[in-house]
């Protein structure tokens, strides 16, 4: 029972009351305990054991629930906690609210991640909602004009490139609970008007995209890069993988996970059929949604396009899911994100936790 960050109560083994944990910086062991153990022999017992597991469980779960940042906490200036609200800062565009600090006078306003915008963060949101949601660029921005939010297209994807890399940055540090069957396929798509790959990996259980690859040929291109890539992300490998037929995912799911192979004995599905158990429809539906985005895009510019990172955090963490019972991938995954507003929850976060 933990009654305060320093004092905790731990059943005794027996079942006959309770012994008292409490942190003291006096002791190398960094815990004291009413307990026989500790009072008469001066060890680490069973309870403080115990409050140090939870302890790190904590320290893990903590970070996997995603609260949006409405409550500022201390000034910007001088860092005192005496502050209160103090009215609001119009302009054109919505209201930002401003504090006074009662230590040193001065008044501030917090906007994170939007700092020295010019439009406020609702204007911003809604734009990546509609874009990742399957509107064009000028489309997002003439839907906007009707919120009296006067941008180009270019400013809109302006605004998807920076905060997609804020976004996948912060998104990254964060180790999502996959099962232990992944699928993987390919997709094609251009590039600058050329013909191109994209490989995904996603997780079975959870339809949680782990991660991407953009190759040049189809059966012949390296993608051993994707399967470490999805290992070093999710923490573990797959205990089955569910490929089609294509070479290339044979000799890179030996590649990548030889070692564990030989210690695991990873099972390789690859002759998926389109009815029965051995299918990839999972995987198939995750490139559905990608074609649909691609509908309304000429073309990629780059490899490493924001827009398909951005898709990949709009299906993670926004998109709620059918197949998961209104659920997100990311909340399949353990993963909450709280707030109306994910995007703008993900936003606060990814700029508070930047390096």
């Amino acid at each position: 029972m933990r009654l305060s960050e320093k004092f905790y109560k731990v059943t005794s083994q027996s079942g006959h009351g309770m012994y008292n944990v409490s942190r003291s910086k006096y002791f190398a062991i960094g815990w004291i305990c009413d307990c026989p153990d500790f009072v008469n022999r001066r060890v680490k017992c069973k309870h403080m054991w115990a409050v140090e597991f939870s302890v790190k469980l904590r320290e893990v779960v903590q970070p996997r629930i995603i609260q949006p940042i409405g409550n500022v906490q201390a000034c910007i200036f001088c860092h005192s906690q005496e502050i209160v609200r103090d009215g609001l800062r119009h302009n054109r565009y919505g209201d930002i609210q401003k504090w006074n600090c009662r230590l040193c006078g001065r008044y501030f306003t917090v906007n994170i991640g939007f700092e020295r915008m010019k439009h406020n963060p609702q204007a911003v949101t809604t734009a990546m909602q509609l874009y990742f949601s399957g509107e064009s660029l000028r489309n997002t921005a003439k839907s906007l004009k009707l919120i009296g939010v006067e941008v180009t297209h270019k400013t809109v994807l302006k605004w998807i490139q920076k905060y997609t890399e804020l976004m996948q940055k912060y998104l990254d540090k964060i180790t999502p609970n996959v099962s232990d069957t992944w699928r993987a396929d390919e997709l094609f798509l251009k590039v600058k008007g050329n013909m191109k790959y994209l490989y995904a990996l996603m997780d079975d259980e959870t339809r949680f995209w782990i991660a991407k690859e953009i190759a040049d040929t189809k059966y012949t291109a390296d993608i051993t890069p994707l399967f470490r890539e999805g290992k070093d992300f999710a923490g573990k490998t797959p205990t089955t993988l569910i490929t089609d037929g294509a070479f290339n995912f044979e000799s890179a799911f030996r590649s990548a996970y030889w070692r564990e192979n030989r210690a695991l004995a990873i099972q390789h599905i690859r002759h998926v059929r389109m009815s029965g158990d051995n299918n990839n429809n999972r995987m198939e539906r995750l490139n559905g949604e990608i074609r649909n985005r691609k509908k309304v895009m000429r073309s990629l510019k780059k490899d490493d396009s924001a827009i398909l990172d951005g898709y990949r955090v709009f299906h993670n963490y926004v998109r709620p899911h059918m197949a998961l019972e209104g659920q997100t991938p990311a909340e399949k995954a353990g993963i909450q994100v709280k707030g109306e507003n994910k995007w703008l929850t993900l936003i606060q976060n990814g700029k508070s936790n930047a390096s």
